[in-house]
């Protein structure tokens, strides 16, 4: 009886024993399949596709950036990446004949085709953004020889610029993977790039076909177009007479010009010479910086080569600092009229310096210029009698006026790398002496675009105006996405004063320091500008300069008295501010430099934007050519016959007879002007 009984006892616990392992093999499955179905799903689910689907990236076309005129100055033309497919290469042979073909058509070693080709895999990239002729002979070779895979040809993109130099420094440049690296390529990169799309096919364990067809495809969306304020007939008038400046002047740290529309704030031209071509970013283009890599030691070139080619990439209208010098004359003699401290009566006597303290600073001219009241202190540029004006401001006065003006803050320039003024004091203590030398523009540092974007205060009666360079930006159904009006931050000086400031500086251009600037048929107005650097950039202790004007027109169009200046018909349509960094001709001054190269340019930029000129009876004689009809002519005759009479035709087309012209036929131009001859 006890041995039975300890069976049936033994029997249960091997039977509870049974159940319990079983109970619980079935909860840790059920542990288990919860985990993977419910906890675990949607990762295993990818890791499935990414094991059992091919995904190849489908490029998206970059949006074109456009001038105002809709003439494109970047855009993207198809390109195609050559792509072998060695899992779908069954044949040795075959393998063998496509290796060969693809070995002579894009002349890569036979020898790293047939690596290629052993890779177990359905997706090598063999070469990348081939031409279209390539891409042809490709297909034709496929064609002969039946081949239907093994090779793939994906459509990519290539980016160029059909302008080469012109206006680089503003577009920028793309990355080989087409991201924006520079410029509005880069500040508008989010709405020129698009959104890559994608090729999803089927593929088994060994990466070839599955046994039933699968292929599923996400088309890309292309980028948005960008269309900029920018002129580009403009811009490349600035950018001859600038290029030209910098060769003449043996410019040794660049120059640069900003053309701004001073009522909008929008950038009709930004130049900076010498720049780069963006079609190859990242090769040196200047002489001098080619020559100073040839001379660096081996074991530095590659770090120097990055040095002078960002220095190359270079915007120095935004990001360079620089002393204004007397073109900062203008800001300050605003500030004193604006606060009621001096009339056009006011007078002052230059003994050739004045004295602060242990500290004489000296004017231009040493041996002083007398007695002089506002209008001719201004238009002497004497340094005396703006220090004396300058304390008068007074050192709070002065920095609240500088705010005002927009010159310790950034503009806001919808261009990447622009940086801040370097001054005295943020809260306005300055020592009499940094007043002083603050008064005529010297020992502190502002930006080019700062510079233009205060003068178009004075220009435009009173209002500071955020640059901008794009103007809008639009889809391919020419839908606008977003759009850039003008955007006046604040009022800096009354109308009044505006005007009195505006005929000043057209007094300057006409009598003053800055006859240089004269643009005979036009009223201009403007202000020249040398700067001393404060060190020398080739030899220590060397002086160093800068070159400057800044100056906007027309100033008074509808008066035929260059000597009268009519402040109600000012109607500025451009200003244009100039710059040159260290120029060794033997020549530094702003009305050796800077002046003349803005009046060359204006020559042609003020009748191509449809400003009449007015002549006086002696610059008629002088400079008056009748501008012929050239609309339905021949381009050449039509060529011909204004080289004859002294003009320069500029043909914008590709057409071969004219259908309009700027100036129009029986209008008044000087000799060397443009004619602009418009084909389409």
């Amino acid at each position: 009886m006890l041995i039975k009984g300890s069976t049936i006892r033994m029997r249960k616990r091997a039977l509870f024993v049974s159940v319990f392992v079983v109970l619980f093999f079935f909860t840790v499955l059920f542990v288990r399949l919860i985990y993977l179905q419910i906890i675990s799903g949607s990762n295993l689910f990818k890791m499935a596709n990414l094991q059992q689907l091919s995904s190849t990236k489908l490029v998206p076309k970059r949006g074109v950036i456009y001038d105002r005129n809709m003439v494109p100055l970047a855009q993207s033309a198809s390109v195609w990446n050559v792509v072998l497919e060695p899992n779908y290469i069954k044949d040795d042979k075959k393998k063998e004949l496509i290796c060969q073909g693809l070995h002579e058509i894009l002349d890569i070693p036979i020898e790293k085709m047939d690596q290629l080709s052993k890779k177990k895999s359905c997706y090598v990239n063999v070469k990348k953004k081939i031409d279209k002729d390539l891409k042809d002979k490709i297909i034709d070779f496929k064609s002969k020889n039946s081949i239907t895979n093994g090779i793939r040809l994906i459509e990519d993109y290539k980016r160029y610029y059909p302008g080469g130099h012109l206006a680089s420094v503003v577009l920028g440049f793309t990355g080989s993977d087409g991201q924006g690296l520079s410029g509005i390529e880069s500040k508008y990169d989010k709405y020129l790039r698009g959104e890559t799309g994608k090729l999803v096919s089927a593929k088994n364990a060994m990466g070839t076909d599955m046994p039933y067809d699968y292929e599923h495809m996400i088309s890309p969306l292309d980028g948005k177009n960008v269309i900029l304020t920018i002129d580009s007939t403009i811009q490349k008038i600035i950018e001859d007479r600038l290029e030209r400046a910098v060769i003449d002047e043996d410019v040794r740290n660049r120059a640069a010009c900003i053309a701004m529309d001073p009522k909008t704030g929008e950038i009709l031209a930004l130049a900076v010479k010498e720049d780069f071509d963006p079609n190859n970013p990242f090769e040196l283009c200047r002489e001098q910086d080619i020559k100073i890599l040839d001379e660096t030691p081996e074991e530095e070139k590659a770090k120097k080569k990055n040095e002078l080619i960002a220095q190359q990439w270079k915007n120095k209208v935004v990001s360079d600092n620089y002393y204004p010098g007397s073109v900062f004359k203008q800001i300050v003699a605003s500030m004193a009229f604006e606060l009621g401290l001096i009339e056009d009566n006011y007078s002052f006597n230059c003994t050739g310096g004045f004295k602060i303290g242990d500290t004489t600073i000296r004017c231009h001219k040493r041996s002083g210029h007398g007695p002089l009241d506002f209008k001719n202190a201004f238009c002497k540029s004497c340094n005396p009698a703006f220090i004396s004006i300058g304390q008068k401001i007074g050192p709070k006065n002065f920095f609240k006026f500088y705010e005002a003006f927009g010159f310790h803050e950034k503009t806001g320039i919808d261009l990447p790398g622009e940086t801040k003024d370097v001054f005295f004091s943020e809260k306005g203590n300055m020592h009499p002496v940094d007043l002083a030398v603050a008064s005529i523009g010297q020992n502190f540092g502002i930006t080019p675009i700062q510079m233009i974007t205060a003068c178009c205060a004075i220009a435009n009666g009173g209002n500071l105006v955020t640059p901008h360079i794009v103007k809008e930006i639009k889809d391919n159904d020419g839908n606008v996405i977003k759009s850039f009006p003008t955007k006046i931050k604040r009022n800096v000086i009354s109308e009044q004063t505006s005007r009195k400031m505006s005929s000043i500086l057209a007094e300057n251009v006409i009598s003053g320091g800055s006859k240089n600037a004269y643009v005979p048929g036009f009223r201009v107005a403007g202000k020249t500008g040398t700067s001393e650097k404060k060190e020398g950039i080739l030899v220590p202790g060397e002086k160093d300069y800068i070159s400057s004007f800044c100056g906007f027109a027309p100033c008074d169009p509808d008066n035929m008295n260059p000597k009268i200046c009519d402040p109600d018909n000012m109607n500025p349509k451009i200003i244009v501010l100039t710059y040159f960094d260290t120029p060794k001709s033997g020549k530094y001054y702003g009305s050796q430099i800077a002046a003349p190269m803005f009046a060359s340019a204006m020559c042609e930029v003020l009748p191509y934007m449809g400003i009449t000129p007015k002549y006086t009876e002696q610059e008629m004689k002088e400079y008056g050519i009748k501008v012929p009809n050239m609309v339905g002519k021949d381009v050449n005759d039509a060529k011909n016959e204004l080289i004859n009479i002294g003009l320069k035709p500029v043909v914008i087309g590709n057409g071969k007879t004219i259908v309009s012209q700027v100036p129009g036929a029986n209008s008044n131009s000087t000799k060397d002007s443009s004619v602009f001859l418009y084909t389409e």
